[in-house]
């Protein structure tokens, strides 16, 4: 992937913005949708853009214009961006928060790195040419120390115990009745859980089985997590169509999905 490269590089200088609010007392703001901002997703923001708008691809991104439908109805390619994913995690300060990039072609995405930088681990996916994460990846790091020490995903897992991925916010009466459907089939079950979009790493990774989401995401929530998935050989289903989740809709707000 020809952008590969500068996406590191991006996912990182977001990540250096990022700590450098984290390790200060931070001031929270309230979006209109009652979801938290701060000053660490602006940064993220502006600090992705710098490297974005060196490829004149188009960019939709969380924290950016949200441009009409009309606008954007028609391109074929474009960044999906999220600056800092799990803003809810970063105010904790529990560390399970990420960067989140992903290039869309006609609807899908074809490529996607997430780096959650007080976990240190980098995850990338390039479609058709596998994923791989790497660890102990400082914002500091140079492209080339990442690259030259990868691991392909998903690790191999022991088919027992089933492992299910929930939500430690959002475990809806209909997760509680799918996962009580899941126990008829496979017996014992295990929960994982994480924030943010790591959530869709766990089952990309191999540590986790299915990922059941069954409450409100956005799509820069998930284009990134998708494509590192989808490059893993997992399958992130939107669980009203029976397909493939979809991107750049009229409407950004994503159906229910489950990844498995």
């Amino acid at each position: 992937m020809k952008f590969e490269r500068l996406l590191i590089e991006a996912s990182l200088k977001a990540g250096e913005e990022i700590m450098q609010v984290y390790a200060l007392d931070f001031e929270v703001e309230t979006k209109a949708d009652e979801s938290p901002l701060t000053e660490a997703d602006k940064k993220s923001h502006l600090a992705i853009m710098s490297f974005l708008e060196q490829t004149d691809i188009p960019i939709l991104s969380e924290e950016g214009k949200h441009m009409d439908y009309a606008e954007r109805k028609d391109w074929n390619q474009f960044w999906l961006v999220d600056p800092l994913d799990g803003t809810k995690e970063f105010v904790k300060k529990n560390g399970e928060f990420t960067v989140n990039i992903a290039l869309i072609e006609s609807g899908l995405p074809i490529y996607g790195i997430i780096y959650a930088p007080v976990l240190k681990k980098l995850f990338v996916g390039d479609v058709g040419n596998g994923a791989w994460v790497a660890e102990n990846v400082e914002p500091t790091a140079s492209v080339d120390s990442i690259l030259e020490n990868t691991t392909a995903i998903p690790k191999s897992k022991p088919t027992e115990p089933y492992i299910v991925v929930a939500s430690r916010s959002h475990f809806s009466d209909e997760t509680q009745a799918f996962v009580d459907e899941l126990k008829k089939e496979k017996g014992e079950i295990e929960f994982a859980s994480m924030g943010s979009s790591l959530k869709i790493c766990l089952v990309a990774e191999g540590v986790a089985d299915i990922y059941p989401r069954f409450g409100p995401t956005m799509e820069w929530d998930t284009g990134a997590g998708h494509a590192i998935a989808k490059a893993a050989g997992k399958l992130v289903k939107d669980h009203v169509t029976g397909e493939e989740m979809q991107y750049n809709k009229e409407n950004l707000l994503n159906n229910w999905f489950i990844v498995q």
